[in-house]
């Protein structure tokens, strides 16, 4: 028995002994012995013992336990919202951004439509709730010719004034959406001879939803490009180095894919679908770039011994061989008849191939080795990156740089001017900055950033739509196409099983291919067809304009 138990057992038998006790003092006056009532005297008397008996039943003691005892209510809970503003409410509101769901490769079509289901019913919800007195949070959208200040993307739609230089010891809000500032709600419109007689007022509608609910629901919906995971050819590519400072891929006009492997150079004819071997440098030199001329069949290479050759690939034949760098060449560019190469020696030469000379202009800037370089050929302006962790932008063949961007925190390799915006720069980080920056060349302002988890290797933009690719290494080894401005993930392409260094982008612009250290090269289909193939083909074509 518990010891608790027992002093509860115990505590009864001494209540009970008092009672009784008290009862026997309490008794009728003692007889004579021999009195036939003598024989009660020597015990208590009966009625009196069982009256104390019921008593003790019916009055418990007090359990000496200290537990108290749990109140359960038995109705809800039901707030009232009567006296809430709820317009107060939402201005006060944190305006912390939150982190997108992580989503995976295999569901990325699944995840855009619930991605796109979700900001419906929040503008629908938010529409039905607050109709236009809650400022709506539009998607943000980039202008490449704006400033330092307002380059920052603003949840609310830029309604707060930029910070400037004048107000930045003033005190800070909890909130941005505390000072947006609207128009006063107007009335409804009425008739001068009666009431209202907008067919569209609610006072006539028999839908549940506003009649801007209704217009949104029932707008056609942009329906989600499907990108295939899979990609419809790998080749072999043995000796395909795995080293991030050089560029060994490129996809020459002429429908030819030239690869850099080992010592030779090999070309691949997607037409035909024909390997040739173009050159082979030898077992004391090593191929560490390769680029195509922006038209024609001229191949540029450059060696591990830092020489810059020019081969016709038509005829196989070396044209020229030139000098001037001390180390090896791992980045390559054209602008028409000027090649340009960097190094790692750390200089950036300007060659005309028409001339005899070596090289036309020197450019110093940069602390170590240059591996990226990107001609604007529209606006002639070269973008070089260094592993300083520099992107510098050149104009023409000046030797200075016009401006230099030290925003990187790691090598700066991946470089891709837009074909669809004048003077937007698009460069990439290594492992300790992950990051994708977007510039504007023609006022030296950064546009954009976005942090994409891995180390950048390279970005190619989209020929036929406004889109962009990346392939990275460290730690996801996947590809990326992104949508420009909104930077929203198209589709997210995996199968390398080491760092994605290599891209190239066919010249029809539909298709790309990647090159890893794994040795293999993967050709996925990204990109559509260009709108305006089929009408310039058709302009092009005598037989088409006959009826």
């Amino acid at each position: 028995m518990p010891p608790s138990s027992r002093a509860m057992r115990g505590t009864e038998n001494r209540e009970f002994e008092n009672r009784v006790r008290h009862a026997t003092t309490t008794a009728k006056p003692k007889t004579p012995v021999g009195s036939p009532v003598a024989r009660h005297a020597n015990g208590p008397d009966p009625h009196d013992l069982r009256a104390a008996l019921e008593d003790a039943v019916a009055t418990p003691t007090p359990s000496p336990s200290r537990k108290r005892q749990r109140i359960v209510y038995q109705d809800r809970f039901i707030p009232n919202r009567e006296g809430v503003d709820l317009q107060a409410s939402f201005s006060l509101l944190p305006s912390t951004p939150t982190k997108p769901p992580k989503r995976t490769p295999q569901g990325e079509l699944h995840f855009q439509k619930n991605e796109q289901a979700n900001n419906t019913f929040t503008h629908l919800l938010r529409s039905e709730l607050f109709h236009n007195e809650i400022p709506q949070a539009d998607l943000p959208s980039f202008n490449i010719r704006n400033s330092a200040a307002s380059a920052r993307i603003d949840p609310v739609g830029n309604r707060t004034p930029p910070i400037t230089a004048t107000n930045t010891n003033a005190p800070s809000t909890p909130s941005k959406n505390l000072f947006t500032y609207m128009s006063p709600k107007t009335g409804t419109t009425k008739s001068r001879h009666g009431p209202n007689m907008d067919t569209r007022s609610e006072i006539y509608s028999l839908s549940p939803v506003r009649y801007d609910s209704q217009k949104m629901l029932l707008s056609p919906r942009k329906q989600p490009r499907a990108v295939s995971k899979v990609p419809y050819k790998v080749l072999d590519a043995p000796e395909l180095a795995d080293d991030f400072y050089l560029n060994l891929v490129d996809w020459g006009s002429t429908n030819i894919l030239g690869v850099g492997l080992g010592s030779c150079v090999y070309m691949w004819n997607s037409n035909s679908g024909k390997v040739t071997k173009l050159c082979d440098l030898g077992t004391e030199d090593s191929v560490t770039s390769v680029s195509w001329i922006q038209r024609g069949s001229h191949v540029s290479i450059g060696t591990n011994k830092g020489y810059v050759q020019i081969w016709d690939a038509r005829e196989c034949r070396r044209l020229r061989t030139m000098t001037g760098h001390t180390a090896r060449v791992g980045a390559l560019a054209w602008n028409d008849h000027i090649l340009t190469s960097g190094s790692r020696d750390r200089a950036i030469y300007h060659r005309d191939v028409r001339a005899p000379d070596q090289y036309i202009a020197k450019l110093t800037g940069h602390k170590q080795e240059v591996c990226g370089l990107k001609w604007n050929c529209e606006d002639g302006q070269l973008a070089s990156g260094g592993n300083d962790n520099k992107l510098f932008v050149w104009d023409r063949l000046t030797q200075q740089p016009l401006y230099k961007f030290s925003e990187h925190t790691a090598a700066v390799k991946a470089i891709a001017w837009s074909p669809h915006q004048h003077g937007t720069l698009a460069s990439g980080g290594g492992t300790a900055d992950r990051k994708i920056r977007f510039w504007n060349t023609l006022t030296g302002q950064p546009i954009n950033e976005i942090d994409t988890g891995s180390q950048v290797c390279n970005l190619a933009w989209s020929k036929n739509s406004n889109e962009i690719v990346s392939t990275h290494g460290f730690s996801e080894n996947q590809i990326v196409v992104w949508k420009y401005p909104s930077m929203s993930q198209v589709a997210t392409l995996t199968g390398h099983t080491y760092r994605v260094l290599y891209l190239a982008m066919s010249p029809d612009g539909q298709v790309i291919v990647t090159g890893a250290g794994d040795e293999t090269l993967r050709f996925w289909n990204c990109f559509a067809k260009s709108k305006n193939e089929g009408r310039i083909s058709t302009a092009f074509d005598p037989l088409s304009q006959i009826r």
